[in-house]
């Protein structure tokens, strides 16, 4: 077991879902702690509020993009790179969510079953958390930071 899959068990032990889960190892990674955004970001788990619309791995995975590359304050600059690298990492989850389930709305992840969501949700989460680690690297960030070229 990866150290990303043992964290992944004891925040959905603790009982959080995938877009808090994808946020709370970013946080944690730049030695940081924010219930706030974490509340706030359980508006998008189980597909917007356990709607099932739009996966909130998805979702949560360009928060975590956001996190790192998004205007945090009125002095600070958004990365100009930002909606690219949104785009790419929506691109690429359609496309694996696509071929896999058929869409990328919860409903149809979990083909209308919650007790999918245990067996389908963690991967997809460890999945997200490995391209937005991937595409924050491309962009000279690190999960814990701004990489130095």
């Amino acid at each position: 077991m990866t150290d990303a899959f043992i964290k992944l068990v004891e925040l959905s032990q603790a009982g959080f879902y995938c877009s808090q889960i994808l946020l709370i190892i970013g946080l944690e990674a730049q030695g940081k702690e924010n219930p706030d955004i974490v509340r706030a970001m359980s508006g998008l788990n189980g597909g917007i509020g356990f709607c099932g619309k739009t996966c909130g791995v998805l979702t949560g995975g360009a928060c975590l993009i956001g996190l790192y590359a998004g205007k945090g304050v009125a002095e600070e600059m958004e990365d100009s790179r930002l909606n690219d690298m949104i785009r790419e990492f929506a691109g690429w989850f359609e496309e694996k969510v696509y071929s896999q389930y058929g869409g990328i709305d919860c409903h149809t992840i979990l083909e209308n079953d919650p007790m999918n969501r245990m067996t389908r949700c963690p991967q997809l989460v460890l999945d997200a958390l490995a391209k937005v680690e991937e595409i924050l690297a491309a962009n000279g960030y690190s999960l814990s930071g701004r990489l130095e070229y």
